[in-house]
């Protein structure tokens, strides 16, 4: 049975911590506002055949795709560069398996599915500049309503490497426009955690139809005078798979995170 950790004990809890509750299953919730200073990144597994294209996906995106980290050899499930005994086929809440391109399920441990040809990928999350918008005042909804960040897919085309294109998906959060200027100066500091917003305000233009209707996460309130803020977001990578569909492939489960022990603040540039 999982447990609901209060947002007290989410300040509380160390990274390890919060990973070895996740292993043995009783914490399989959204990660935003837990094992706080810490990096909490996407991932993308995929076999060794298929890692070097999405690595120059990777390398050619870096807004939605900031890599942060990837396993030293095909077949290697712990991740010692990003945390003490970090074994990626337990240690994160919920996982996506996409068989052909297909989601095929949703899981919350992935060690039976482990092969030896697998590559992970470890890239940057919005969650790691949460922390740092918070400590200068600003509100950020989906943290104070208690809910998974919203996600849209947009109109805004990647740059294509090797197998793999496809569209940007952007999280995001609404703001008073003093506040969104705000972020704009604060998150130009953290290029590894998708960085500074690509868009604000008039979502249409990047082909966000209803921004009442999230594609991922939840629906948030917008009050009045404020602007949705959009970041580029690592869910883009799960666009890419189903477009190029590769034979086998495992991601995080939007907004469940793997919790690294990297500090924010080793993130920031001046």
């Amino acid at each position: 049975m999982s447990i609901n950790l209060t947002n007290t004990l989410s300040t509380q809890l160390s990274a390890y911590e919060l990973r070895q509750l996740i292993r043995q299953g009783k914490f399989i919730d959204n990660t935003s506002g837990y094992a706080q200073g810490c990096v909490q990144g996407n991932i993308v597994i995929l076999p060794k055949d298929w890692a070097n294209d999405f690595l120059q996906f990777c390398q050619f995106n870096p807004k939605p795709c900031p890599l942060i980290g990837m396993s030293e050899n095909a077949g290697d499930f712990y991740l010692p560069a990003l945390g003490t005994d970090i074994d990626i086929r337990t240690d994160v809440p919920g996982y996506r398996l996409f068989v052909n391109g297909e989601l095929e399920q949703e899981i919350n441990d992935i060690t039976t599915l482990w092969r030896d040809d697998l590559v992970t990928f470890v890239l940057g999350c919005s969650f790691s500049f949460e922390e740092a918008l918070i400590a200068d005042g600003i509100e950020i909804r989906n943290i104070s309503e208690n809910k998974n960040v919203p996600m849209y897919r947009t109109n805004i085309a990647c740059k294509t490497a090797g197998r793999f294109s496809g569209e940007t998906v952007v999280s995001m959060r609404p703001m008073l426009p003093k506040d969104a200027i705000r972020a704009i100066q604060i998150c130009s500091r953290f290029p590894s955690v998708h960085g500074a917003p690509i868009h604000f305000g008039q979502p249409e233009q990047i082909g966000i139809q209803d921004i009442n209707t999230p594609d991922y996460g939840d629906r948030v309130t917008i009050k009045e005078n404020e602007v949705p803020v959009f970041w580029a977001c690592g869910v883009t990578p799960q666009l890419a798979l189903e477009r190029t569909k590769p034979p086998f492939c495992i991601t995080h489960s939007p907004g469940k995170m793997l919790v690294t022990d990297i500090a924010n603040t080793t993130l920031a540039i001046l």
